[in-house]
């Protein structure tokens, strides 16, 4: 859906109320934290400090404001108090924010403590395939162009792109056309235009692609139990190329 100017402003002060969040939990500790305890931080962070509304909690009757999706969980994990995040993890937080009527929709893989240099690798091939992506962001570019790059990035390094999710249109709705395929073929599927608004968030495996969905309905996990990270951003289409509308401070492009 193509958002008009006055509408690209109201997103752009969503993305930046969602960055803020990430800022915040840039500057924690999160080793000793349980993913519920870290829920109920930005919970309070997103209603109090920001006024706004954590656009996750009641969607599709999930009943937490974040994903915490831990080490081998791809994505969807469900905040627990026994999930406790120790040295050594990799957590992956999803997080969406509503103001005025526009969502942003943004995640990030935090490193914990003394990592792995497994974990350490799938975490930066994942960051980088993201930017990847959203470099080929422009009008006129193809969504296949979107995919086939975060494609070789990770092939390149020996990991794969999950396919059972994508990312989605966002603006009024959090899920939105068009999806947002993170593998494909450069020049394939529709064309790109100005005002077009959607999240750019490749899940990226150590191993096999190939996911399954545990039993409580929600989180996904690795089919071989090895290592998954994910990036997301909410991007525009400008009539030049891209804005990142939930970019942090300080935060590197590309």
């Amino acid at each position: 859906m193509i958002k008009t100017s006055d509408e690209l402003a109201l997103m752009r002060v969503s993305g930046r109320l969602l960055a803020r969040v990430f800022e915040m939990l840039d500057g924690l500790s999160l080793a000793g934290m349980s993913t519920l305890a870290v829920n109920d931080l930005v919970e309070r962070f997103i209603t109090h400090d920001l006024a706004a509304r954590p656009a996750s909690k009641g969607q599709y009757g999930f009943a937490y404001v974040l994903n915490s999706s831990m080490n081998q969980v791809v994505c969807h994990g469900v905040p627990s108090a026994d999930d406790v995040i120790r040295d050594g993890d990799i957590v992956n937080l999803d997080i969406t924010l509503e103001k005025n009527g526009f969502i942003a929709d943004s995640s990030k893989t935090y490193m914990v403590g003394e990592v792995s240099p497994a974990a350490r690798k799938i975490v930066r091939v994942a960051q980088a395939a993201m930017w990847k992506g959203i470099a080929q962001v422009r009008p006129g570019a193809r969504l296949g162009d979107i995919g086939a790059a975060i494609e070789r990035h990770a092939k390149a390094h020996g990991c794969s792109v999950v396919r059972d999710y994508c990312g989605h249109g966002i603006g009024r709705e959090m899920h939105e056309e068009p999806n947002i395929l993170h593998f494909g073929r450069p020049g394939a599927g529709p064309a790109l235009r100005e005002g077009m608004t959607f999240t750019v968030e490749p899940m990226i495996n150590a191993g096999t692609h190939r996911v399954s969905t545990a039993e409580d309905g929600w989180t996904v996990v690795t089919n071989d139990g090895k290592l998954s990270a994910q990036f997301e951003h909410t991007v525009a289409v400008t009539k030049t190329g891209v804005e990142v509308l939930t970019l942090r401070e300080g935060e590197k492009v590309g």
